[in-house]
């Protein structure tokens, strides 16, 4: 699973960090959540985020595969919760659409525009590509919602 973060002051977005949470395949499914929430944990504490982002479920053809991805995301909303951060949640067309412009964009073109809107970073894996194209989504996100309720504010002081 991939992970990433920006930090984001007004229209500026800087790459401040990502990579992967790995497991063994051996290990059990629970040896396997746990390691996920020690690593997420870990990240969290090293680089303390204002705010926490995931992409959404989708459903797999395999029944089984979408109750582990499940089982794993449920890791990822749960420790960002346990320190206090908010965790928004994006579908993957939405990622898609805000960071490329096109709601079914491709993987290689999600990685192109992230490299481009964080240039020159070190992108460890297509993994953490994602986690940075969700970072980046949930940031434009929150700079407009910024500026909406701005805007409803001065609306409100001129009524």
């Amino acid at each position: 699973m991939g992970w990433g973060i920006v930090d984001a002051d007004g229209s500026r977005l800087t790459h401040v960090a990502n990579g992967q949470c790995k497991s063994r395949a051996a290990d059990s499914l629970a040896d396997r959540l746990l390691s996920l929430h020690g690593q997420l944990s870990e990240i969290i504490e090293t680089f303390r985020p204002d705010t926490a982002s995931v992409e959404q479920t989708f459903v797999n053809k395999s029944g089984t595969a979408t109750l582990k991805l499940g089982q794993a995301r449920a890791i990822c909303l749960l420790v960002p919760a346990q320190f206090g951060l908010t965790v928004a949640e994006y579908a993957p067309n939405e990622v898609k659409k805000v960071v490329v412009g096109v709601g079914h964009a491709q993987k290689g073109q999600v990685d192109h525009m992230v490299r481009l809107q964080l240039a020159g970073v070190e992108i460890v894996g297509p993994d953490a590509a994602d986690a940075l194209a969700i970072a980046l989504c949930h940031a434009h996100q929150a700079r407009f919602a910024g500026k909406l309720e701005a805007a409803v504010a001065r609306a409100r002081g001129a009524a």
